[in-house]
């Protein structure tokens, strides 16, 4: 028997329990966090919403991280119709979310976003703000309601970036107090704190610029203020990726290098666990891996992202020990009961990408799914 076929007939690694960065998982299928831009105006979530993620607890996810979701009042709000955590009114509106979640199951984690420079819809700033004063490349996206060229944002002050910090640390604990297991901290896909850490957007010549030291400052000070006002046996987690969102072939300048610093950074402030978005599209059937080095650099727990639905890729994460958990986003939004299909030994429904289109919200998927 083949060895593709010996594996194919064992008991998924992905369906086993484990203990995952102070979380009990009842298996290692994560799902991923997915912008939706479904909250009200004002950013409160919806009952909506709460169907949306309660979907993914009975489908038998383990974990459930959320969309991006604003911290402040200031800069960070990133698209119309983003839910946020900025008061106590956002706040008391994902509780809802949080509790249907844990009656299914789940553990819940709440993703703490700030868009910097790639903001197109905040309602409180007419302008956006990053790093430095650089015009992000490409354009904005049009499923997320923008359109025309991204701005060329303000320079952050000091000032402004201790705004920034102080916001994250105060939404982590709005977040805890809501009920969730914990928070994930963005610092990918070309959002504000991947702003910071990307040489052709931060020029900045203080502190917060220049090596790679430098550029990671911003992220280790968020995550040590999330880590200090949350306080011990809340869960924080740190996202990265190398691609963007209009970037989406950018690398690591010093690859394994440059992934050092960043992942010591986080690790070094308190972060929990590591969440390496897009890993899997740049599987390699030989050498190193960035979730394998983020676990050998820093001794963390890890969630891989990336083209995990697909069984071989998702066997081989886990079994070679590249990571502990597997941060599923297309491959859920199709199969929001994957881990009981894959339990099944059932084939997962293929992603039809017009559930997305025009508008990545929760109401043109339902358009889509009754016609």
């Amino acid at each position: 028997m083949s060895d593709a076929r010996t594996s194919a007939l064992r008991p998924h690694p992905a369906l086993t329990a484990c203990r995952f960065a102070g979380l009990d998982l009842r298996n290692r299928f994560a799902v991923a966090p997915m912008t939706r831009v479904s909250a009200t105006e004002d950013g409160r979530a919806t009952e909506q919403m709460a169907e949306y993620y309660e979907a993914f607890a009975q489908g038998g996810f383990g974990l459930l991280i959320t969309e991006g979701t604003y911290t402040d009042t200031a800069f960070s709000q990133g698209y119309l119709h983003q839910p946020g955590i900025t008061d106590e009114a956002q706040a008391a509106a994902w509780r809802d979310v949080v509790d249907r979640a844990h009656a299914a199951g789940a553990r819940i984690v709440l993703q703490l976003m700030h868009a910097g420079a790639l903001a197109q819809g905040n309602r409180f700033r007419d302008r956006t703000a990053g790093p430095s004063a650089v015009r992000p490349k490409g354009e904005q996206l049009d499923k997320y309601r923008g359109s025309g060229p991204w701005p060329v944002p303000l320079e952050l002050t000091p000032a402004q970036i201790t705004e920034a910090v102080e916001g994250f640390a105060a939404a982590a604990v709005r977040a805890r107090d809501a009920g969730f297991d914990g928070v994930e901290i963005h610092a990918a896909n070309g959002y504000l704190l991947d702003q910071f850490l990307t040489p052709y957007t931060n020029l900045r010549t203080d502190g917060y610029g220049g090596d790679a030291e430098g550029r990671s400052r911003l992220v280790r000070e968020v995550t040590a203020e999330v880590r200090g006002a949350a306080g011990p046996g809340f869960t924080v987690g740190v996202r990265f990726s190398q691609g963007k969102i209009n970037d989406f072939g950018w690398r690591w300048p010093g690859g394994g290098a440059e992934a050092r610093v960043l992942f010591t950074a986080a690790a070094s402030a308190g972060a929990d666990y590591l969440h390496l978005a897009g890993s899997g599209r740049d599987w390699s059937p030989d050498g190193p891996t960035l979730p394998g080095l983020a676990r050998k650099v820093t001794g963390l727990p890890v969630i891989a992202n990336g083209a995990l639905h697909e069984d071989a890729v998702a066997r081989r994460v886990l079994d070679e020990g590249h990571a502990d958990v597997l941060a599923i986003g297309t491959g859920a939004l199709a199969n929001p009961d994957l881990p009981h299909k894959v339990a099944a030994g059932a084939l997962p429904a293929p992603f039809d990408p017009r559930v997305l289109e025009p508008l990545a919200t929760l109401d043109n998927a339902r358009t889509h799914a009754s016609a």
